[in-house]
């Protein structure tokens, strides 16, 4: 088996150093890869990550959902684990959800609350996770992680339409929807370096594409 790492990144030249270096660490032993898909870094987050041994593919298009898009085109790997690269998400529990991955086809990892995750941000991850549930009749605990693992293979199935912030919530309804979804319980860290997520453009986005979705 061999794991594919995707980190999307945009200026993040003070975390992706030590992301990659313990993805490395953690991961010793294990065959695998890491992509990094930059969207047009104006710092050394590219220089940084290629001189660490990863694989760096540039996509001059914005958009969260692109840049996971991009990069799900060159992977290698079986099996494919999403992480960012601002420090919040623990390296050390990839092996723990690539581990579910026996009785599962996508594993997404459910935030707890720590420091990483303001009131507002989880009010705004409740409302937009309630939404999900009611309008396509889940029982998701963390819609917009960003940490999951997954088989290449179930890529096939999924209808995978968004490419911006809302992409983490379909690719976990899609998932759902074509294979075995689980979710498991992770921490979530005090990001480093500045956030580019504005928490109430967000949200409205993320809460008028699932009901297009939905509806559609």
């Amino acid at each position: 088996m061999i794991l594919s790492i995707i980190i999307p990144t945009i200026n993040e030249e003070k975390s992706i150093g030590s992301t990659i270096s313990n993805i490395h660490k953690r991961l010793k032993g294990v065959k695998h890869e890491i992509i990094v898909v930059d969207t047009n870094s104006t710092d050394n987050t590219r220089k940084i990550a290629m001189s660490l041994g990863a694989r760096v593919i540039n996509e001059p298009r914005r958009g969260y959902g692109r840049a996971y898009k991009t990069g799900f085109r060159h992977v290698k790997g079986d099996v494919i684990v999403t992480l960012d690269a601002d420090s919040t998400y623990p390296v050390e529990s990839i092996m723990k959800l690539v581990d579910k991955l026996k009785d599962a086809d996508f594993v997404s990892g459910v935030r707890q609350r720590s420091e990483g995750m303001s009131l507002l941000h989880r009010f705004g991850n409740w409302s937009i996770t309630t939404c999900a549930n009611v309008l396509f009749l889940k029982n998701f605990k963390d819609s917009q992680s960003g940490m999951w693992a997954f088989r290449k293979s179930l890529l096939k199935k999924m209808n995978l339409t968004n490419n911006s912030w809302p992409f983490s919530g379909e690719i976990k309804i899609e998932a759902s929807r074509n294979g075995r979804f689980v979710e498991v319980p992770i921490i979530y860290r005090k990001r480093r370096g500045e956030s580019k997520v504005r928490s109430w453009k967000v949200g409205i986005e993320n809460i008028k594409f699932l009901t297009k979705k939905r509806f559609s």
